[in-house]
């Protein structure tokens, strides 16, 4: 008998509960940087030393936190279930926790990739990148992070994966930031969803089967992920 599938859509506010700051807290500013600034096509043609740096920083606070309750706690969901995380974070809490299958829209801090196509993609651990550090054709290596006005890459996979789903689980995740927020809509009207966050996102009311579980991530997550495990 085949397993049935969980789809996770995580977004910042479970990474925030392991101390990684999010440019929703300090509206649009990230400790001083302007997201524009360093999350755009824009702003790494205006001052890639900066984009560099601000993502260098992230690389070594990364290093420094570690996956909490709810990011463990979704890993253990993979010994009854199919389990696909697709998530809004750059950051490896997930992988680092145990889940095994995860979609990162957005690209990954822990890798690197040319500038020039076809892209090279480098996997880089916590490593600085700094102007010179190229490819070997020579063009200079970049986050492999999704900014502001570019295609998502991962989108088609993502969509396909929440139209599979047997259960959903939303969690740390306001749902506004889209494509990602429209995931959602992918899901069929049947299957059950849950979505956890102190505050109650605004979804539209087509979506049936629907739980809201008004907690933050570490506290919202291991109790449902116990009721599921227990079913």
């Amino acid at each position: 008998m085949s397993r049935k599938k969980i789809v996770v859509l995580s977004g910042a506010g479970i990474s925030a509960e392991s101390g990684l700051s999010t440019f929703r807290d300090a509206g649009g500013l990230w400790e001083g940087y302007d997201v524009y600034e360093v999350a755009s096509p824009g702003g790494w043609i205006k001052d890639p030393e900066v984009v560099l740096r601000f993502y260098n920083e992230r690389r070594r606070q990364l290093h420094n936190v570690k996956p909490n309750e709810a990011h463990i706690a979704l890993a253990q969901l993979e010994s009854k279930y199919d389990v696909v995380i697709v998530t809004q974070n750059v950051d490896n809490l997930h992988e680092r926790a145990g889940s095994s299958n995860i979609i990162h829209l957005h690209g990954e801090l822990t890798k690197a990739r040319s500038t020039v196509p076809p892209y090279n993609v480098y996997d880089i651990g916590y490593r600085d990148i700094n102007l010179g550090d190229e490819c070997e054709k020579g063009s200079q290596l970049r986050p492999d992070i999704v900014w502001f006005g570019e295609a998502v890459p991962l989108m088609t996979d993502a969509a396909t994966v929440a139209a599979s789903a047997d259960i959903l689980i939303v969690v740390g995740t306001s749902l506004v930031v889209y494509p990602a927020a429209g995931l959602i809509d992918y899901v069929s009207r049947e299957t059950k969803k849950y979505i956890i966050d102190p505050h109650k996102p605004n979804v539209s009311g087509i979506h049936k089967n629907l739980e809201f579980i008004v907690e933050k991530a570490t506290t919202g997550t291991p109790p449902l992920v116990k009721k599921l495990l227990a079913s």
